[in-house]
């Protein structure tokens, strides 16, 4: 609605210039579908369109882990494989996949000098090259610490599994081809923006440079453009089987260490930066290159993402403008629920009949069926773990989230074949509360319920 987009605009140009950006892009997209595109420039009539490319920094990490990923599901790697049974060379042999993803593995957060940002990646032209004697900063898997060569490791594991091929390539032919992204690219290519450092205390710029970083690129090297970068916020919201499974994609954005500092507002998955606001989990990465910021954000409870690109070093919050982009759109025009539908076809009557309350000792909880087979255990008292539950061949279901994730739901029947109780991962939970007759662990006082 205008109101929407004014508000937009308005956010956009006040980014631009109180953060004295040369140009400034950002972009909304909502149900799959690019909703609101803006551009502010510091050039009359040169104001940068959706084909433009700027340089994106760190969200080249996210395109790295989906590469990941992928071997992963082939079966080529676990993630729990130390990373030295691939790569020799590594200063951490024994840190896992999944440390690496999520930068736990105890690396530095920089390659061996100079500045790799601002270098030629052929003074770093062998992977020992990237790292110093002081590498290696924590004991592997026991905190967050971020590691751009980190990266730079799981982008040679990439190059390693397939038999050669240089990982941008490999990005190219499986990641950006089928989504449609072919003006993400390693190199610049025109139209581009040139970088730009503007002076702190002068109304300057000056020109950063934009060098080949080599080895490092898989930490930070992509160019791409906002018509692309919507086409990757659409994938990171609903997915595309060609590319990633839903399941994969949900566990790239799922909290994989705690977050640094005395804030919880914050966390990382694999390749992808977490962070709470206003009550909205919100996932993706932010950016910086010499010369460039980016950043995108999706927020998979609205399927709504935002993103912002501006062409200087520092200045802009944009982190934050993303993030306001998206509470702009919430305030303005809050997302309107799907229509409650019924399941469809026959219903399964045994499944219906495990519907309904349900206790664990005095504690009020009820079973919902879901679509399919899938259940949802929900509390009626207000306290109490909840999850939701996929449904397996064997007729378990194993938790999806909270507590239970990865637990056991079976269906316990008495000698008649009725359903007696259920088991939660040890836990019972019976028609009432505590019955007397009832499964319960350590037995119900034969006496039953009481008064003072």
């Amino acid at each position: 609605m205008p109101q929407t987009r004014r508000a937009l605009l308005r956010r956009l140009a006040i980014a631009q210039a109180e953060g004295r950006a040369p140009s400034m892009m950002g972009a909304v997209v909502r149900g799959g579908e690019v909703v609101w595109t803006g551009a502010r420039s510091a050039v009359d009539g040169e104001v940068p369109h959706g084909d433009v490319q700027y340089r994106i920094g760190s969200l080249t990490k996210n395109f790295v882990a989906v590469l990941v990923l992928r071997l992963r599901d082939e079966g080529l790697v676990e993630l729990d494989d130390p990373i030295g049974s691939h790569l020799a060379d590594v200063p951490v042999p024994e840190a896992t996949i999944a440390q690496l993803l999520s930068h736990s593995a105890g690396l530095a957060a920089e390659s061996r000098g100079p500045w790799w940002e601002r270098t030629a990646g052929e003074l770093r032209p062998e992977p020992t090259d990237l790292f110093g004697e002081g590498a290696r900063l924590h004991p592997a898997g026991r905190r967050h610490h971020y590691s751009n060569p980190g990266f730079a490791v799981l982008g040679a594991l990439v190059e390693r599994l397939r038999g050669g091929t240089p990982w941008g390539e490999v990005l190219r032919r499986e990641v950006l081809e089928p989504l449609g992204m072919t003006r993400t690219t390693l190199q610049p290519e025109m139209p581009h923006a040139g970088g730009w450092a503007v002076h702190p205390w002068a109304e300057v710029m000056l020109p950063e440079p934009a060098h080949d970083t080599g080895l490092m690129g898989p930490a930070g090297q992509l160019w791409s453009t906002t018509e692309d970068l919507c086409r990757w916020a659409v994938f990171s919201l609903r997915g595309d089987e060609r590319v990633l499974s839903r399941a994969s994609l949900a566990e790239m954005q799922t909290p994989a260490v705690p977050p640094e500092g005395d804030g919880w507002d914050a966390g990382y998955g694999f390749g992808t930066q977490l962070v709470w606001r206003n009550g909205r989990r919100l996932v993706g990465h932010t950016g910086s290159m010499p010369g460039f910021l980016a950043v995108l954000w999706a927020d998979p409870s609205e399927d709504t993402a935002a993103l912002a690109l501006a062409n200087c070093t520092s200045g802009v919050p944009i982190a934050a403008v993303a993030a306001d982009f998206l509470d702009a759109v919430a305030y303005h025009e809050p997302r309107i629920p799907e229509p409650w539908r019924p399941l469809p076809g026959a219903v399964d009557e045994e499944l219906l009949a495990l519907t309904g309350p349900w206790y664990w000792g005095a504690s009020p909880f009820a079973l919902r069926l879901t679509g399919g087979r899938a259940l949802e255990l929900v509390t009626l008292s207000g306290n109490g773990r909840t999850s939701r539950f996929r449904a397996e061949a064997d007729g378990t279901w194993t938790g999806l989230d909270g507590y239970y994730a990865g637990e056991t739901l079976r269906v316990e029947r008495a000698p008649d074949g009725t359903v007696s109780h259920l088991d939660l991962g040890t836990f019972v939970f019976t028609r009432g509360p505590y019955a007397p007759a009832g499964p319960v662990p350590g037995g119900v006082d034969p006496e039953g319920w009481r008064g003072v």
